[in-house]
């Protein structure tokens, strides 16, 4: 047994979406969550601000002795992963946007993948989509401004509409097979999404993250090396580097709900 916490970065509150798979899958572990919202979004910054923003939040979560670190960002994960795995002593388990098993799902109309702008524009992305059979189904769509109104707390059906129109309106009455949710903080507007998507797109609209996945791995990561917490009920430690008292509550709604 290891008791030693799981380190948990973000750029903001999207990694919550991720943490809260984890504390379905391994609920005996303890948890130690950074969101650097003082930051965020991560998704309109330049790379070298990405990177040294990802450091220095990897150099925070080591200072509590973790076992383990999970990027839970996409943006941070595209720019930052291969420089923190060399700094790091300890397995680093990262995230990616779900285009693969979208374009193994049954059909041949369009993917739509939103994300950030940054995250459509790196190169370890291209290079996974460069993989992907069919690969021109994927249309990759950065959707600024999702981020900032979700880091608000604003998540009701139509209070998005005028981003959704903006940034997907010209594929209105188009067949779309999925929608690949390339950034973990679009998870909490999946619902809004969807009544959206049902409204304007013709196709089955299945939705993809790789959140599942991604625990799935760090589960794999955490056994294989002898590292698993079995006794212990399950703790998370929340830490901004942004306004506590305003974002711990939406945090935990976010996790608990």
């Amino acid at each position: 047994m290891d008791k030693r916490p799981v380190g948990v970065f973000d750029s903001g509150l999207g990694g919550a979406s991720v943490l809260r798979e984890a504390l379905r899958i391994l609920p005996t572990e303890h948890y130690i969550y950074f969101g650097d919202n003082k930051n965020a979004p991560y998704g309109d910054k330049s790379e070298q601000e990405i990177l040294e923003l990802s450091l220095k939040s990897a150099d925070f979560l080591l200072s509590f002795g973790i076992k383990v670190m999970l990027f839970a960002c996409n943006t941070a994960t595209g720019t930052a992963i291969k420089q923190v795995r060399e700094k790091l002593s300890i397995p680093v388990i990262s995230i990616e946007p779900a285009i693969k098993p979208a374009c193994e799902a049954v059909g041949d109309g369009t993917i739509l993948m939103l994300a950030t702008k940054a995250t459509t524009q790196m190169e370890r992305y291209h290079k996974l989509k460069a993989r992907m059979p069919q690969s021109c189904r994927i249309i990759d769509i950065p959707c600024p401004g999702f981020v900032e109104r979700i880091e608000q707390g604003v998540f009701g059906i139509g209070e998005y509409d005028d981003l959704f129109d903006k940034h997907l309106g010209e594929f209105k009455g188009e067949r779309v097979d999925a929608i690949v949710l390339g950034c973990t903080h679009y998870i909490f507007i999946k619902e809004v999404l969807a009544e959206y998507a049902q409204r304007n797109f013709l196709g089955e609209c299945r939705f993809f993250d790789g959140n599942l996945g991604t625990v799935r791995q760090l589960a794999r990561v955490l056994k294989s090396k002898d590292m698993l917490n079995n006794q212990q009920k399950p703790t998370v430690d929340f830490y901004t580097s942004g306004d506590e008292a305003r974002l711990k509550p939406l945090f935990e709604k976010l996790l608990y709900s």
